[in-house]
C-alpha cells in the first residue's frame, strides 16, 4: 500500500469520479481517496496507468510521493488570485456602472466587450472543465451545470448575470479553497510531529541521524526542545516533558532515571540520555501517525451516501431543469421560452452539489483531528457514528477501572508453612509470568529469582500457575483452581484479590494484593451517565467480592466476576442481544482483544494497553483515564451533529431557492448564494469540530 498526494486536488466530485475510476482499474487492488487531505491511499502494480486516469479526470492535478507543502508557491498563487478577482470586479462594477451607454452601442457592442471579457477571464477554467468532460462522455458535474447556465444566460441576453454569476463563483470558490486549506493545515500540523532527527551515540561522539535509521538498544541524546525521537528508557538525566501530542494532556510530566520515554514528547528542561527500546517503526508516534493516516480512508455511511446520492442528484437536476425551461411554454398558452429558459438556468446554478460534497467528509475529518488533539484515536469516520449512538459501555476491571499496579498487602500461611517459604514458592511459581498479580508478588520477594530452578511451567488459564520448583509441584492461583484441583482450603469468599499458594498438595496459604481505583473511574461513569449511556457493565475474571466492591465504588450498574476469556465474549454476546443501541467495550488487556473485536465499538487504553487490544480496537485512548471515553462519546456527536446540520442546512436552502427559482422569485445572484454561499457556510460549519 502506497500513499499519495494530490497536489491541486480542488474538486470535491473529480475526488470521487477519480477513486471509483481506480478502482475499476485490473492493476488496482485498493483505491481511497480522502479529498479534505488530498491524499490517495492505492495499492497497485501500475502506478502510471492509475496516473493516467487521474490526468484524464482532472489534468491539474500532479500525483507526489512527498507530501511536503510548498509554501512560497501557495503563497504565490493565494496572492495572484486575489489580483485576478480584484481586477475581474473592477471591470465588472465599471461595467454596471456604465451600463445604459454600453447598450447603445451598435449591436451592444460595448456592453458585449466588457461582460464577454470578464466572463471568460473568471470562468474559462469552468468551461474548458466542462468541454473536456463532455469529449470524455462525463457531462453531469459542477462545471457542466455552470457553463449550460452562464451560457445560456448570455444566449437570452442576460449579460451582466452571466459575467456576475461565473464572477461570484470564482470568488466563492476561491473561499472555499481558504476554507479546505485550512483543514488540511489543521491535520498536516498534526502530523508534524513526527521526529526529524536523533542524536545516536557511535564510539565516543554523538552523530544526527534519520529516526528510521536507529537500532533497538543504541543510545540516544535529547536536549530541552526537542522532540524524543524514539521510545526508550531513560538511563541518565531527568527533564519535563509536554505529552501533549501523544495524549492531548496540557500539564508536563516529570521524567526521571529508569522511566520509559515516548517518541512524540518534547523535552522542556534538562537533556536525557536514552536507550532505545523501540525501532522508529514500532514507536507510539509512529503507531499513532498510521492510525490517524488510516483513519482518514474508512469512510461513514453517510459519507458514502452523499458521494452515491451526487452521483445520481446532478443528472436529476439536469432533466429537471430541462423539463422546467421546456414544457411550461408549451402547455401553458402565453407563457415566453424565454422567461422559463431563465428560470431553469437559475436552478441549475442552485442545485450544485458542492456544499454536501465537500463539507460532509470534512466534518468527519475535523472529528478524527479533533478527537487525536485530545488523545482519542477514532481509526475511521464509520467508528464516530457508532460512538456517537452508544448506549451501554462494558468496561474490564484491572487496567481500565483500577491502575493495574498491584502490591502485596498481606501474606498468610496456613498449615505450618511461614510467610516467607509461601511468598518465595509463589514469586519463583510466577518467574516466567508478567502477569500484573505476578509481578507484585515478585517484587514483594525482592530477591531475583533463578529461573534456573523452575523445571516446568504451565499457565492455566482463568485459573493459575503450575510450576515444578527444586522437585515440588507448585500452584498459585485462584480459588476456583483450588477447588479444580480438589484441594482442602478454609480460606473463601476473602473481598480482595488473593492468590492461593499450594505446595505437593498442600494449601499452604494466601497472599493478599490490592489494587487502587483509578482517580477519574468515578467521574468517568458519572459523565457517561450525564451523556444518555443507560447502562454500564464490568466483566473480570477476579472474584465476586472484589468484583463488587469495584462496581460499588465506581457506579458500575452491573458486574460479572470470575470470567474466563471466553466467558467474557459470551457474555458481552449476551449483553449486546439484549440491550438497545450499540455496544463499547473498554479494555487494555492481551485477553481482552477478543471482545474488543465483539463490541460494536472497541475500546483499548493506550499507554498501559497491549498491543494486541490496541491493534484490535476501533478507539485508542492515549491515557489510561476512564473519563476519555466520555470525552470521545462528545467528539462524536458533536461531529454527527455537524454533519447532520449540514445535511439539512444544505439540502433546506436549496430546496427553497429552486422552489423560489422556479415560481420567478429569485434570479441569478440568489442562486449564486445559494450555490457559493452555502457551501461557504458549510464548510466553516464543519471546520468548528476541529476546536
Amino acid at each position: 500500500m502506497e500513499k499519495y498526494t494530490l497536489k491541486n486536488l480542488d474538486c470535491a466530485d473529480c475526488a470521487l469520479k477519480m477513486e471509483n475510476g481506480l478502482k475499476k482499474l485490473d492493476s488496482v487492488q485498493f483505491a481511497s481517496i480522502n479529498f479534505a487531505t488530498a491524499q490517495l491511499q492505492i495499492d497497485t502494480e501500475d502506478i502510471a496507468d492509475a496516473e493516467k486516469l487521474i490526468n484524464e479526470i482532472e489534468p491539474d492535478v500532479v500525483l507526489v510521493a512527498d507530501s511536503a507543502s510548498e509554501g512560497d508557491e501557495e503563497e504565490l498563487n493565494f496572492k495572484r488570485e486575489l489580483l485576478r478577482i480584484g481586477g475581474l470586479l473592477t471591470l465588472f462594477i465599471g461595467g454596471m456602472l456604465f451600463l445604459k451607454p454600453l447598450e447603445t452601442t451598435p449591436y451592444h457592442l460595448g456592453e458585449w466587450a466588457v461582460f464577454l471579457t470578464a466572463y471568460l477571464f473568471a470562468g474559462w477554467k469552468v468551461l474548458r472543465a466542462a468541454g473536456r468532460n463532455i469529449l470524455k462522455g462525463r457531462i453531469f458535474d459542477e462545471n457542466f451545470l455552470m457553463a449550460v447556465a452562464t451560457l445560456g444566460a448570455m444566449f437570452i441576453h442576460a449579460l451582466p448575470e452571466a459575467a456576475g454569476v461565473m464572477i461570484f463563483f470564482t470568488i466563492g470558490e476561491f473561499f472555499e479553497d481558504v476554507a479546505l486549506d485550512k483543514s488540511r493545515r489543521s491535520i498536516k500540523s498534526l502530523m508534524e510531529i513526527r521526529p526529524e532527527t536523533a542524536r545516536v551515540l557511535k564510539g565516543d561522539e554523538y552523530t544526527e541521524v534519520n529516526p528510521e535509521d536507529v537500532e533497538t538498544g543504541s543510545v540516544i541524546l535529547i536536549k530541552p526542545g526537542e522532540r524524543v525521537p524514539l521510545d526508550g528508557e531513560v538511563i541518565s538525566g531527568a527533564s519535563r516533558a509536554d505529552t501533549s501530542a501523544l495524549t492531548g494532556e496540557s500539564v508536563p510530566r516529570s521524567i526521571q532515571e529508569g522511566e520509559i520515554v515516548l517518541a512524540g514528547m518534547v523535552l522542556l528542561s534538562g537533556s536525557l540520555t536514552v536507550k532505545t527500546t523501540k525501532t522508529f517503526a514500532s514507536s507510539s508516534i509512529s503507531r499513532i501517525l498510521e492510525m490517524v493516516e488510516a483513519a482518514l480512508q474508512k469512510k461513514a455511511k453517510t459519507e458514502k451516501f452523499i458521494t452515491t446520492f451526487a452521483r445520481y442528484y446532478t443528472p436529476m437536476v439536469v432533466f429537471s431543469a430541462l423539463g422546467l425551461a421546456l414544457l411550461p411554454p408549451l402547455l401553458i398558452p402565453g407563457e415566453l421560452f424565454s422567461t422559463w429558459i431563465y428560470r431553469a438556468l437559475v436552478i441549475l446554478v442552485i442545485s450544485c452539489p458542492c456544499a454536501l460534497v465537500i463539507s460532509i467528509p470534512l466534518g468527519y475529518f475535523g472529528g478524527i483531528g479533533g478527537a487525536s488533539k485530545k488523545g482519542i484515536l477514532i481509526k475511521g469516520s464509520n467508528y464516530i457514528d457508532i460512538l456517537a449512538r452508544v448506549k451501554t459501555v462494558v468496561f474490564d476491571k484491572t487496567g481500565t477501572l483500577t491502575t493495574g499496579t498491584f502490591e502485596v498487602t498481606g501474606i498468610h500461611p496456613r498449615n505450618g508453612f511461614t510467610g516467607k517459604e509461601l511468598l518465595k514458592n509463589a514469586a519463583l511459581a510466577e518467574a516466567h509470568s508478567n502477569h500484573p498479580v505476578a509481578q507484585s508478588i515478585k517484587k514483594a520477594w525482592g530477591t531475583e529469582v533463578n529461573e534456573a530452578d523452575v523445571a516446568s511451567h504451565e499457565d492455566i488459564s482463568g485459573y493459575g500457575i503450575r510450576a515444578v520448583i527444586n522437585g515440588k509441584t507448585i500452584l498459585v492461583g485462584n480459588d476456583k483452581l483450588l477447588h479444580r484441583e480438589n484441594i482442602e482450603h478454609t480460606d473463601c469468599d476473602i473481598a480482595a484479590t488473593v492468590a492461593y499458594v499450594v505446595i505437593d498438595g498442600v494449601y499452604s496459604g494466601y497472599i493478599v494484593i490490592s489494587d487502587r481505583i483509578k482517580r477519574d473511574s468515578k467521574n468517568a461513569l458519572k459523565e457517561l451517565k450525564k451523556l444518555g449511556i443507560r447502562k454500564t457493565v464490568m466483566l473480570t475474571g477476579d472474584n465476586r467480592n472484589t468484583a463488587k466492591s469495584v462496581a460499588e465504588e465506581t457506579g458500575i450498574d452491573e458486574y460479572h466476576a470470575e470470567l474466563l476469556p471466553e466467558d467474557k465474549v459470551n457474555k458481552l454476546t449476551e449483553i449486546i442481544s439484549r440491550e438497545d443501541g450499540y455496544t463499547a467495550f473498554v479494555g487494555d488487556g492481551i485477553n481482552d482483544a477478543p471482545v474488543i473485536a465483539l463490541a460494536d465499538a472497541g475500546i483499548a487504553m493506550g499507554e498501559l494497553g497491549s498491543d494486541a487490544a490496541i491493534e484490535t480496537a476501533d478507539i485508542v485512548l492515549m491515557t489510561d483515564a476512564p473519563s476519555k471515553i466520555a470525552e470521545a462519546v462528545k467528539v462524536s456527536r458533536k461531529t454527527k451533529t455537524i454533519v447532520l446540520e449540514n445535511i439539512l442546512f444544505a439540502l433546506g436552502v436549496k430546496l427553497l431557492f429552486v422552489g423560489l427559482g422556479a415560481s420567478g422569485l429569485a434570479g441569478m445572484w440568489e442562486a449564486v448564494f445559494a450555490d457559493v454561499g452555502v457551501a461557504l457556510i458549510a464548510i466553516l460549519n464543519a471546520l468548528r469540530v476541529l476546536k
